[in-house]
């Protein structure tokens, strides 16, 4: 059985409010070795994030793609920006994830064919435009394979490549936990505390202007939902069941595909040949349901958080919920041992966070934060 952090096994407050504070700790699979330490972050350079798109452009259409490149600065900073520069809305301009503001990003955005006579206004000091090509369609949210990832750890001690190999050996073979990052949740858990005051009834809409209000609500909404995976998750992992398909678990085929577990015995094998995997709940009206224990341990979730399934049908469309990988595979993880620290190169898939990956070297939640 997996060891944890400290505090992840406290049940989540039935109620809120605005003094509640939510345990965001989660289980380290790696608990039982020592972490290195360290700090990420300490200049932009040191953490570089690039999109692997879903798909390339096509070379025509009404829409372009921008593939950019930002240093120093947030998603929301960048979407005004491009909207002010090329004299449309921001509800013109498509974005498939947020970046990282602590970071050098790349990443696609789309805008109107109409402002491809403008696209020179772009570059600052912080942004550059690298390239540009039409596409048929608007790019959406979620339409991205995956990142990649090149981090520098600094502020380790002198033997911590030594310390990294246990752990890097332990995550390629079981995998890395799925959890969402502490960002998530907003600074000082603003986001996930107005999340969940308007899951408990208490809150019909998050303060601030109107035009912002669909975003907020679907943004806090979101984050509520991502805690309660989060504490799935651990309740999973304390419980030893990270490696184990359970009676009625809904999998996700590596190919492709969603169903849930008839045969324990078979879906086993499946899983252990690393051709499924499980997934936990995103709550919302339309999750694919899971059956039998599964069931009734996602329920026991929602009984903990005070929480009734009646109360996602509220929300209509932003609460669709859905399924996530309960864990996500590292082949390509690799440490290299550099003069000011160590730097981690690896690839995720699209909402896994690499601040969850490298608080299993680091066990510095100080070293990991933003």
């Amino acid at each position: 059985m997996s060891q944890t952090s400290p505090a992840s096994g406290e049940a989540l407050p039935a109620g809120s409010g605005d003094t509640i504070q939510f345990d965001l700790t989660v289980p380290w699979l790696s608990a039982h070795l020592p972490g290195i330490g360290g700090t990420i972050k300490a200049i932009p350079e040191d953490f570089e994030v690039e999109e692997i798109p879903a798909y390339e452009p096509a070379g025509d259409g009404e829409h372009i793609f921008l593939w950019v490149e930002k240093r120093g600065l947030g998603a929301e900073e960048l979407v005004r920006h491009i909207a002010r520069e090329l004299e449309i809305s921001s509800g013109e301009i498509g974005v498939a994830g947020m970046k990282d503001r602590h970071a050098v990003t790349r990443q696609f955005v789309s805008v109107p064919r109409s402002a491809a006579g403008r696209l020179d206004k772009l570059n600052t000091a912080q942004i550059h435009l690298l390239s540009s090509c039409a596409h048929t369609q608007r790019l959406r949210t979620g339409h991205l394979r995956g990142n990649r990832f090149r981090i520098l750890v600094r502020d380790v001690p002198g033997n911590a490549a030594e310390l990294a190999a246990p752990i890097l050996d332990l995550l390629k073979q079981r995998g890395l936990q799925n959890f969402f990052g502490a960002q998530r949740f907003g600074r000082d858990q603003e986001t996930v505390r107005i999340g969940m005051q308007m899951l408990h009834g208490e809150l019909r809409s998050p303060p601030g202007h109107w035009s912002r209000k669909r975003f907020l609500r679907k943004l806090a909404l979101s984050a509520a939902q991502a805690l309660l995976f989060n504490r799935y998750l651990a309740r999973r992992m304390q419980d030893g069941l990270q490696g184990t398909v359970l009676d009625g678990d809904v999998m996700f085929k590596q190919t492709g595909g969603i169903f849930y577990v008839t045969d324990q015995a078979t879906e086993q094998a499946r899983f252990d040949r690393r051709e499924t995997v499980h997934a936990g709940p995103i709550f919302g009206k339309r999750m694919f349901a899971s059956r039998g224990e599964s069931l009734a341990r996602e329920r026991a979730i929602l009984a903990e958080a005070g929480i009734a399934d009646s109360q996602f049908r509220a929300f209509g469309q932003l609460l669709a919920g859905t399924r996530r990988r309960n864990l996500v595979y590292l082949d390509d993880l690799t440490i290299t041992p550099l003069p000011h620290g160590l730097e981690f190169q690896f690839t995720l898939p699209a909402g896994s966070y690499a601040t969850i990956l490298l608080a299993e070297f680091m066990k510095n939640a100080n070293g990991i934060s933003g």
